[in-house]
């Protein structure tokens, strides 16, 4: 069976995530890209994954160079636009502070700062994997992109707090709770 690429991204689109702008300084100046595909990897190492687009001018640049992955705020839609090919921002708000020489910008939810570990080849896309170098946290919420449109969380979100997360009360253990403590069901039972 033939897959169809359009619908198969139709269809990953249906998997929400957070949206990010992979910035690193080459060629004199900053440069960046909009990017979705982001995970954690290891603790130890502390490695993150980034997947770029060959076609992307900053695909090239991260290979050998220091990249930052700054985490999108709500309100930062206009960013992720830019940073994707679609220019809209008059003037890039900067942090002053770059991380490991990769410039940040001001504003986001958090920002990762690597250096190159390894990349791998994925099809159309290259994966990257950066070592974190330095991190900072900052409070707001969260840009989402789901089904192709930016979302964000609104205020009636209640996160659910699980085991060794900073939300969980002391004590509590979300997964023993829901899954663990449950009587096993025999096959052909329903609960």
């Amino acid at each position: 069976m033939a897959i169809d690429p359009r619908e198969l991204r139709r269809c990953l689109g249906h998997f929400a995530t957070g949206v990010t702008v992979v910035t690193c300084r080459a060629d004199g100046g900053p440069h960046g890209a909009t990017v979705n595909s982001f995970t954690a990897v290891s603790l130890d190492p502390p490695l993150v994954l980034v997947s770029l687009d060959r076609r992307s001018k900053v695909c090239a640049m991260i290979e050998t160079t220091p990249f930052t992955v700054n985490v999108l705020e709500a309100t930062q839609h206009d960013l992720a636009l830019h940073f994707a090919g679609r220019p809209c921002v008059d003037e890039i708000p900067w942090d002053t502070d770059s991380g490991c020489g990769a410039p940040r910008l001001a504003g986001c939810l958090a920002h990762v700062s690597c250096t190159p570990w390894q990349h791998y080849g994925g099809g159309d896309h290259i994966l990257y994997l950066g070592e974190v170098q330095e991190f900072r946290i900052h409070s707001g919420r969260p840009l989402l992109f789901h089904t192709g449109k930016f979302h964000h969380i609104g205020d009636d979100f209640a996160p659910v707090p699980w085991e060794g997360s900073a939300d969980c009360p002391s004590g509590m253990s979300w997964f023993s709770d829901v899954f663990v403590d449950r009587p096993a069901l025999s096959p052909g039972s329903r609960r």
